[in-house]
């Protein structure tokens, strides 16, 4: 059986924490399936490498800082490589130009074009553990990129995929996917799977355990995936097609997104292509925006509300000001002290009242909704950041005490 296996920065924080994990990978291997380990940057050092770039450069190309970032990863997996080596283990670390994982031209935020398998499995067939570093590739032109935020669960999806993987394994500090985040909500339980799209829909919401575009790939490809705990040796939760609990559970999980931003556009007026004209600016500069609140018409006029991420909010709001007299609007208002709560299910589909639960809990602890959102397996309520970790916690009760 071939198994790859990613562990994240926490995983692999310091010395003890390398050990622990190269015990995980040396009795996989001793089991008899070939091992292919992808890994993060240990800890924060991700954050201490942009720290460094700043001190010298506060603004430095991106290019450059792809160059610096990507040594992170290549010190975990040296590492990692010396400790199995010390337990006497056959094993040699790869970098992303080494397994030549070809991607775009983006740097910083790269996408992933090709992964040639051609160097692993010639490691895999000494018996070697490959040890690859995530979050890292290469661009046409051979320069160093990186993948952007959750780059490494990306990178480990994609090397399962193009092996034809067996399984790929994504360990984390916790044990699975839970209904909530178990390190801040009372009685959230741990979910023995989750169908891909749930996991997506959870990820994109602001569930960190593992990145959307990662999830996005495994259900492209049908790559067998677990998440699981480096510390705990138990079963995790199963990502797939179609889970068995499908009808019987209303909601899979709740997540909460403080990464965001309301805008306000008062006084539009009520004629076709606004909207086109309105959105068409912010689209040109790539901010995406999410949930988007349109009024009834009021004397020839109208507002229009939306979301966008709270890293992007300075630019949007400049943006749609600088335009002010094209769009012809009347006032524009933005304000960054709120967040997103979701509830995500499949079971969505088939049963009725699941919005008026979640707005019922909301009611009873006197939170107000700013702005709605909804699909076939989620829905989204905007409210005040300050009752976010209070909301999610008394719709937690409602839908699973």
């Amino acid at each position: 059986m071939l198994i790859v296996q990613k562990f994240g920065g926490s995983s692999v924080a310091n010395a003890e924490k390398v050990n622990r994990v190269a015990g995980i990978i040396a009795d996989t291997y001793c089991e008899g399936h070939d091992v292919v380990v992808v890994l993060s940057a240990q800890g924060d050092t991700t954050d201490e490498l942009l720290a460094k770039a700043a001190e010298v450069n506060p603004n430095p190309s991106k290019r450059e800082l792809d160059v610096l970032l990507s040594t992170g990863e290549q010190i975990s997996v040296a590492l990692m490589s010396m400790a199995l080596e010390r337990m006497g283990l056959p094993v040699v670390s790869l970098t992303g130009w080494q397994i030549q994982m070809s991607t775009s031209f983006d740097y910083g935020c790269a996408r992933i074009r090709k992964v040639s398998t051609e160097r692993i499995r010639q490691e895999l067939d000494k018996r070697r553990i490959v040890i690859v570093c995530g979050f890292q590739g290469v661009c046409g032109t051979g320069d160093i990129t990186t993948l952007g935020r959750g780059g490494s669960d990306t990178s480990a999806v994609a090397i399962a995929a193009c092996l034809h993987a067996d399984k790929c394994q994504i360990y984390t500090d916790v044990e699975g996917i839970f209904t909530a985040d178990p390190r801040k909500v009372e009685g959230a339980r741990k979910l023995d799977e989750i169908t891909y799209d749930e996991m997506m829909e959870l990820a994109s919401l602001g569930a960190q355990v593992l990145h959307n575009r990662s999830v996005e790939m495994a259900k492209r490809y049908g790559v067998d995936l677990e998440v699981l705990s480096s510390y705990i040796r138990n079963s995790g939760t199963k990502v797939k097609e179609v889970t068995k609990n499908v009808e019987q559970m209303k909601i899979s999980g709740i997540a909460k997104d403080n990464n965001v931003a309301r805008i306000a556009v008062v006084g539009v007026p009520d004629q076709p292509g606004i909207a086109f004209r309105l959105f068409r600016i912010l689209a040109k500069s790539k901010i995406n925006v999410d949930i988007i609140l349109q009024s009834i018409d009021r004397n020839g006029t109208n507002d229009i509300s939306f979301t966008v991420s709270e890293d992007d909010y300075e630019k949007a709001m400049s943006l749609v000001a600088e335009h002010k007299e094209s769009i012809n609007f009347q006032d524009l208002y933005g304000d960054k002290n709120v967040a997103k709560v979701s509830i995500v299910g499949a079971g969505m589909l088939t049963s009725s009242g699941i919005a008026s639960t979640m707005f019922e809990a909301l009611s009873d602890a006197k939170i107000n909704i700013q702005m709605i959102s909804t699909s076939e397996i989620k829905v989204s309520v905007l409210i005040d950041e300050s009752n976010a970790d209070k909301a999610v916690q008394v719709i937690h009760n409602k839908f699973f005490n």
